[in-house]
């Protein structure tokens, strides 16, 4: 369409509505153009769309809810069944069986809303000095002004202006850094922010032991471990969330994303039963917090449509299967000197080229396969349907990238 009203994400203003590729329809993992060509989504769209695209079961709940309740607000005093049944799902298959669910629509409001409460927490105890949020080099966490201001991506961070105040970072390779930092202000740190495995940031597991040694650090001197597993969440690192992978239990985990694999817009934190005690002392008052669409009928219905999609495909065992797959397709290229180095876990891996992560990123959409540059690294992470076979057309076009550059 000849129009400049469309304002893209992360591109330039200036680049004409003609110049992006259109996409037209999807199925499974495949994509379709405007000219009617394919493409092999090795990205999942951006990290989220775990069961494929064109799935009958979420689309078909979709259409029932709009039969019934389209939307209403669960402000006091409404509320629907499908967002109480969702929070119950959810919670269910979380560290924190017993916790609490707060719905929102994207990550980045649920970052938003877990510096909110994390401050409160601290707040309500009499921690009036404990503002600090301390971040993680690397970490993404959304593009709101508190996601923008916790996050690691120091591109992301410029030019806005000031950003929230008592925020610092640590390395996102060294605890010691951190024990440095708790032992100076330790009684101001309200929460770490962490995501298990940083996505945006290059797809970066967890040193050994550091989320071990940041859980050490919050519980013992007071401060809040936040997960951010917008990317980790709902099956792609194996497990439910990357906290049950790497056996360490936060105290508040944000998720959105994989929760309705995008069919519709869906978020929420995850809130510990100690915690949640906490909130539910009516000497504070009301919970002064929500969106419009929290608790959002259709949206949660998506996500008991989709969270039953990964059930029962079994697409938790599936994150185990690519994993292998990729591992060793990444193993092979870097044996053979194509790659200097990789990474991943799961449904989700990167390679070091040496060279431009984009400039290659570029060639593997021409070729068909939509992958994501970072730095000087090839990401993907591809719906956990994917098959064996197209698994192989991703090392084989990434092999005609590699052998042309």
């Amino acid at each position: 369409m000849n129009t400049d009203a469309l304002l893209h994400s992360f591109s330039f203003p200036s680049k004409a509505e003609k110049d992006f590729i259109q996409l037209v329809s999807a199925k499974d993992c495949t994509l379709v153009d405007v000219n009617g060509k394919k493409y092999l989504d090795a990205l999942a769209s951006l990290w989220l769309c775990q069961i494929g695209h064109g799935n009958e079961v979420v689309i078909n709940a979709i259409k029932k809810q709009l039969d019934l309740l389209q939307t209403y607000n669960i402000f006091d005093p409404f509320t629907n069944g499908p967002a109480a049944e969702a929070a119950e799902k959810i919670r269910s298959l979380s560290p924190h069986p017993d916790g609490r669910v707060f719905l929102g629509c994207s990550g980045s409001e649920a970052i938003d809303t877990v510096i909110k409460f994390a401050r409160l927490f601290q707040q309500r105890r009499g921690e009036n000095d404990r503002q600090i949020i301390v971040r993680r080099s690397s970490g993404y966490h959304g593009v709101n002004i508190g996601g923008t201001s916790v996050q690691g991506i120091e591109g992301n961070r410029v030019g806005w202006g000031d950003l929230l105040p008592h925020v610092i970072e640590i390395p996102n390779d060294d605890i010691e850094p951190a024990a440095r930092l708790f032992a100076e202000h330790g009684d101001k740190i309200a929460a770490v922010i962490s995501e298990p495995v940083q996505g945006a940031g290059g797809v970066i597991p967890p040193p050994d032991g550091y989320l071990d040694g940041l859980r050490r650090l919050c519980t013992d001197n007071g401060a809040l471990l936040i997960f951010d597993e917008v990317i980790s969440g709902f099956g792609r690192t194996g497990e439910w969330f990357a906290a049950q992978t790497y056996k360490v239990t936060p105290d508040l985990i944000t998720f959105a994303k994989g929760v309705t694999s995008g069919y519709l817009p869906l978020s929420g934190v995850i809130i510990s039963r100690e915690l949640a005690d906490e909130l539910e002392n009516d000497d504070y008052g009301k919970l002064m917090h929500g969106y419009t669409y929290s608790g959002h009928p259709t949206a949660a219905a998506a996500a008991l449509a989709n969270i039953s999609v990964i059930e029962s495909r079994g697409l938790l065992q599936e994150a185990h299967r690519i994993g292998e797959k990729m591992e060793a397709g990444l193993k092979a290229l870097a044996g053979d000197g194509m790659i200097k180095s990789y990474r991943g876990i799961g449904g989700i891996w990167a390679c070091e080229l040496g060279w431009s992560g984009l400039e290659a990123s570029h060639a593997m959409v021409d070729k068909g396969v939509v992958c994501r540059g970072i730095g000087e690294a090839l990401a993907f992470c591809p719906p956990l349907i994917i098959t064996d076979s197209e698994i192989g057309t991703i090392f084989d076009r990434l092999d005609e990238v590699l052998r042309e550059h």
